[in-house]
């Protein structure tokens, strides 16, 4: 089974999957990081876990929003990209897509520096970690990505090398329904797939907005689940980018994504 079959895998038949692990998850029972839950810059990778992600991937900067980011990911030059998906040895790898709502986030942010110019960002669900690297790039005074899969945060560390940039702390423990930090700005892409998530993110991110005043953006191109959900009422659209042909062909045609501010309406706010 090729990779692209095994990405609609990821796509259609184990987000279910994902959606649960954000929903339940109080630690990374995986690997060696079995009671870490925080990347601090610094922080030794294990060199088998990295050596199989340097041989796994492929450095790019192509076909995505964001040429200046060079990132590692799965493409088609790769052996999983043809292999079964039981031979992958991780979690499923959600970190080795460059989704189209991540895209268009950091395309945001490093055409707008002074959305995160001095301030702290949190990038929420960050994946490959781009967003959180934009960040950075565009002057952020502190970033931290969260992700809860720990090889997303090995990922992350590689990914801030080949960008040249000191690794941003990175915590893999799920975050959502927590006291919320004192954030700035939360960012986050592609992550309304599940209703239960969706629900949990909703709440979350507007005790954020009412305790904190933190700002929101999410990206993302239009999937179903999102514009279906009612936080879709409290946001405002902020920009549309058109999607490259390669990520088009990734992401089954669909065409732009888009950046949006969620601003909960006044009488939301208590709920």
């Amino acid at each position: 089974m090729a990779f692209r079959g095994w990405k609609w895998l990821l796509l259609l038949g184990r987000q279910d999957t994902f959606a649960k692990a954000w929903r339940n998850r109080r630690g990374v029972p995986s690997l060696r990081w079995k009671r870490c839950c925080h990347w601090s810059p610094g922080k030794s990778l294990d060199p088998e876990v990295k050596a199989f992600l340097e041989e796994n991937t492929e450095v790019t900067s192509s076909g995505h929003l964001t040429p200046e980011i060079r990132l590692r990911l799965l493409t088609p030059r790769c052996r999983f990209w043809r292999e079964k998906p039981d031979l992958w040895p991780y979690g499923d790898p959600f970190w080795a897509i460059y989704w189209p709502g991540g895209q268009a986030l950091s395309r945001y942010i490093l055409d707008n520096p002074r959305v995160v110019k001095g301030r702290s960002v949190l990038d929420l669900g960050s994946g490959c970690g781009a967003t959180a690297i934009a960040a950075v790039m565009s002057g952020a005074s502190q970033v931290l990505a969260n992700d809860i899969d720990p090889i997303a945060g090995m990922a992350m560390i590689l990914n801030c090398e080949l960008n040249h940039l000191n690794p941003f702390p990175i915590t893999i423990k799920n975050i959502i329904n927590s006291e919320a930090g004192n954030w700035d700005l939360i960012v986050l892409g592609d992550m309304f797939y599940d209703e239960q998530l969706a629900d949990g993110l909703h709440r979350w991110l507007r005790k954020c907005i009412r305790i904190q005043q933190t700002e929101v953006l999410i990206g993302d191109p239009g999937r179903h689940q999102f514009l279906s959900h009612s936080i879709h009422s409290q946001l405002h659209k902020v920009i549309e980018y058109s999607l490259p042909e390669y990520t088009r062909q990734e992401n089954n045609g669909l065409t732009s994504s888009i950046v949006w501010s969620y601003q909960p309406s006044n009488s939301l706010e208590n709920c």
